[in-house]
């Protein structure tokens, strides 16, 4: 992945956006988004900061001894956010389709099987997943056996990472040459 790419510029907001949450890691804290409302990091902070708020509402929800009107309020939290989650991918779908709008399709171009903004969504949650993943594997109060578990898996996930930005990035410089087109379905 280029420095400027955008997976890369995704994977470093979404860090700052999990890093963010969490110094104070509670759910129902003040959202502040630094970017101007009208640029691509906005909407991919903003995406991540969503995720990570609802990750941790499923936190709570596995809770066994949770209350029962508690964890129904909880769900309601988390069916809302996912709505939240959807607009904003739809939202940065639409960013996109508004940059490569006057993109010459070529003859025989294809689509893609998910859309630009899905993708980093499947990035923004694999983020949340490295993060977790990182404070497991440097556990120090974990057993050795635990932390080189995580170590493993961490190795995977960052593995992954490199395999979806290297996609996204792949993804977005052929709709930018028009031999793929975006379709949308909202």
């Amino acid at each position: 992945m280029s420095q400027d790419s955008t997976s890369q510029l995704s994977i470093n907001i979404f860090r700052e956006s999990i890093d963010k949450y969490h110094l104070i890691d509670e759910v129902d804290q003040v959202f502040e988004n630094p970017y101007p409302a009208d640029a691509l990091e906005h909407l991919l902070y903003r995406k991540n900061w969503i995720d990570t708020v609802q990750w941790h509402y499923e936190d709570l929800i596995r809770d066994p001894e949770i209350d029962p009107v508690e964890g129904m309020k909880l769900k309601r939290l988390i069916d809302a956010s996912n709505q939240e989650r959807t607009d904003t991918v739809e939202y940065i779908d639409s960013f996109f389709l508004n940059q490569f709008k006057d993109v010459k399709i070529q003859k025989g171009a294809t689509t893609n099987s998910e859309s630009p903004a899905w993708a980093l969504d499947r990035l923004s949650i694999l983020e949340l997943k490295i993060y977790h993943m990182e404070e497991e594997a440097n556990r120090k109060e974990a057993g050795e056996s635990h932390r080189e578990k995580c170590n493993a898996k961490l190795k995977v996930l960052l593995t992954q990472r490199a395999d979806l930005g290297s996609s996204i990035d792949d993804l977005l410089k052929d709709i930018a040459s028009g031999s793929k087109y975006m379709k949308v379905y909202k």
